[in-house]
């Protein structure tokens, strides 16, 4: 049976983090070890928190760990959260990120068998949703069905939240601290250049495994973001092969606000 091993890095979040632990304390599968790696929040983040590891004890179902202190940032905590991990997959899931159903991690689950060897990576489909929770739209870019680390020239085809790499592997793929905004495009590439050179698989779950909250720190920052990616690719695929990828992104854009708008003037 496998084991999940599922971090979630706050500072003062306290207006997200009630949903997302609800989230967890009402996943049907057993084998699940909660980590909750705080910055020395200054609001009402680690009330919650242990409120949360209080009804945690009383249902026994997984294992929740509170650790909280200063930090570099959120990819400083995601390193911590790896070192504290001892599940088999990691799974990132940020405050006010939740799961879809009560029974997504059991179905996760089910799709590896007891006698085979871990694939690297399981990942699945994203849906963005608002602050209230409700259902915006699917996430744009779509998961291939055979994945790869070269996919990543066409984006980040694979949602962070919904790419859950295998423990050991991240343990030797640290996030790069240098990237402040996209540590994880460049994270998610090492793990699958690292699990091909094992010979193991990245499996496509085929299901939404994240409600993703709309927004986030690279949103909020899109340009700077953007400039990190560019940089992050031409190190991973090389200048001439971003570059031109690029230019496809800007026509793809063009085209399908085009086309949206000539939607919306027949729809009228």
């Amino acid at each position: 049976m496998i084991t999940f091993t599922i971090v979630t890095c706050t500072y003062c979040a306290e207006h997200e983090l009630q949903r997302t632990v609800d989230s967890v304390l009402h996943q049907s599968y057993g084998e699940v070890e909660h980590l909750i790696i705080d910055g020395a929040s200054k609001d009402g983040t680690l009330a919650i928190a242990r409120s949360y590891m209080e009804a945690n004890e009383e249902t026994g179902m997984h294992r929740v760990v509170l650790k909280s202190e200063p930090d570099r940032g959120l990819y400083d905590a995601m390193n911590k959260g790896i070192f504290e991990a001892t599940g088999d997959y990691l799974i990132f899931l940020n405050a006010g990120d939740v799961f879809p159903s009560p029974d997504t991690l059991e179905l996760v689950a089910g799709q590896v068998g007891e006698d085979e060897e871990l694939p690297g990576v399981l990942y699945g489909d994203t849906d963005v949703v608002n602050d209230e929770g409700t259902f915006l739209y699917r996430r744009r870019l779509s998961p291939p069905e055979h994945l790869t680390w070269r996919s990543f020239r066409q984006g980040m085809l694979v949602c962070h939240q919904a790419f859950y790499a295998r423990t050991d592997i991240a343990r030797c793929n640290l996030y790069n601290l240098d990237y402040r905004l996209s540590a994880d495009v460049d994270w998610c590439i090492r793990i699958m250049k690292d699990a091909e050179g094992r010979g193991l698989s990245l499996r496509n779950l085929h299901m939404v495994v994240v409600n993703y909250l709309e927004g986030g720190m690279s949103i909020k920052n899109h340009r700077a973001s953007l400039r990190e990616r560019f940089l992050i690719m031409c190190h991973h695929y090389g200048l001439l092969t971003t570059y031109f990828m690029h230019t496809w992104f800007v026509v793809r854009a063009v085209v399908t606000s085009l086309r949206d708008s000539s939607k919306k003037r027949s729809d009228r």
